[in-house]
């Protein structure tokens, strides 16, 4: 169920080099370079930080991100038709709970970044888009390229993007959630899911190399 990370995952924290941006939430592939340049400005400023905990990595990540994430409309397409048959501080719950494993499972691939070269596409025009398509290519010396398409949305009421989903190697990490975590929904109940995801969440981080 927890198997999340992967190579596929990590790609969502490696684009570019690090540099310091002002994050243009208006423009979905602006959005996309800028948020990653801020995320490693501030992981190589804390790189010390994070050699003594790397539980920090998540605090990173939290903290430079998740603000870029559309997590709670994630959440609800994973608890899906179910959504009906929830009260509010059941999905409260599922929503935080679902929110701390994606800044686990990002933070964990933080942990992988080893300054692969990551090429961006460019603008494309939005005209009256509501959901757009970013394609990511990763470049790495040792290993054949990784094509990654990213989903965004944009929010009707302040016209910002957000990501929702990653598309890698033709496997969207937004469907296989639903399709492990609702069908878990579904079998045992909301409650169940939230207090496993809340377990898992429990774990500490750990560097590649490093047992907990």
């Amino acid at each position: 169920m927890f198997k999340w990370v992967s190579r596929s995952a990590a790609v969502l924290l490696m684009f570019l080099s690090a540099q310091s941006f002002a994050i243009n939430a208006q423009d979905p592939y602006s959005l996309v370079k800028d948020a990653a340049g801020k995320t490693f400005t501030r992981l190589e400023h804390d790189a010390p930080q994070v050699q003594q905990d790397p539980n920090h990595l998540r605090t990173i990540v939290r903290e430079e991100l998740l603000p870029y994430v559309d997590n709670k409309f994630a959440a609800y397409k994973v608890i899906g038709q179910e959504l009906k048959n929830t009260t509010p501080p059941q999905r409260e719950r599922f929503v935080k709970a679902f929110t701390d494993y994606i800044v686990a499972t990002y933070a964990d691939a933080l942990g992988k970044y080893d300054k692969q070269q990551i090429k961006v596409e460019s603008s494309q025009p939005l005209d009256e888009k509501k959901e757009v398509s970013v394609k990511v290519t990763v470049l790495d010396p040792e290993k054949p390229e990784i094509n990654v398409v990213f989903q965004l949305r944009k929010n009707s009421k302040t016209g910002e993007w957000k990501v929702f989903d990653m598309i890698a190697e033709g496997v969207s990490l937004l469907s296989s959630k639903q399709s492990e975590l609702g069908g878990s929904i579904r079998q045992k109940g909301i409650d169940s899911v939230s207090s496993m995801l809340e377990q898992h969440n429990r774990q500490p981080a750990t560097l590649p190399g490093k047992q907990s």
